[in-house]
């Protein structure tokens, strides 16, 4: 199993769990650090995510893939919150950062430009509703290759 398909079975796996625990899965990453791998499983709730929920947490995927064996390799496991510079990668995403700034980067031009900054609009139908300087524009979810909130203090 490629580290690809390992991330995303581990996502598939835990996915229901975090659920059950109100929380909500921002990204799974499995990537060689050093001589060793690491499997890296960030999770967010509406009020932040707390060392306690991380430890829970933790210990129950630790637990869930020792019975499922999807992992064949050594490796580190760690559950985080994936800070303020969160990737956006889903549509669930998207609507809960509403009425929010942030940077994106397309995989092709968009009406000539890669790079877009502007005000989440909406998201419907796989496709994100930007607000750029008054102009709307409409951004399909599979030509987006980045993005992530801007941090406002």
């Amino acid at each position: 199993m490629g580290k690809t398909s390992i991330a995303r079975s581990v996502s598939d796996l835990i996915e229901s769990t975090l659920q059950k625990e109100s929380l909500d899965l921002v990204d799974v990453e499995y990537k060689k650090r050093g001589p060793s791998w690491v499997l890296r499983v960030f999770i967010d709730k509406k009020d932040g995510v707390t060392v306690d929920d991380c430890s829970r947490v933790s210990r129950k995927i630790a637990d869930m893939l020792e019975v499922e064996d999807l992992v064949k390799t050594p490796h580190t496991l760690e559950v985080s919150s994936p800070g303020l510079d969160r990737p956006l990668t889903r549509e669930k995403d998207f609507l809960r950062n509403v009425d929010k700034n942030i940077q994106l980067t397309a995989r092709t031009p968009i009406n000539g430009k890669n790079q877009f900054s502007g005000r989440i609009v909406d998201f419907k139908n796989d496709t994100l509703s930007l607000d750029i300087k008054g102009t709307r524009e409409e951004i399909p979810l599979e030509a987006i290759a980045k993005a992530q909130l801007i941090i406002e203090f």
